[in-house]
């Protein structure tokens, strides 16, 4: 599945960094995030901020304008 970039800013709104996966996956569960995005999250390392939770996620990013 294919997550917005601002999909996962938003799930993320709030993230003290660094997080691990499960962290991630609680903050975007609680900010009422896709469950598919969720599970993704959960399975990540532990990142130092938003560009390494992009960086990890880069193969399920879709295009904005799709």
């Amino acid at each position: 599945m294919a997550f917005q970039v601002t999909e996962v800013q938003k799930a993320l709104k709030g993230a003290d960094y660094p997080m691990d996966g499960p962290q991630l996956a609680e903050l975007a569960n609680r900010n009422g995030a896709d469950s598919d995005l969720v599970d993704a999250l959960r399975g990540l390392r532990e990142v130092e901020g938003p560009n390494g939770v992009m960086k990890e996620l880069k193969g399920d990013l879709g295009d904005e304008e799709s």
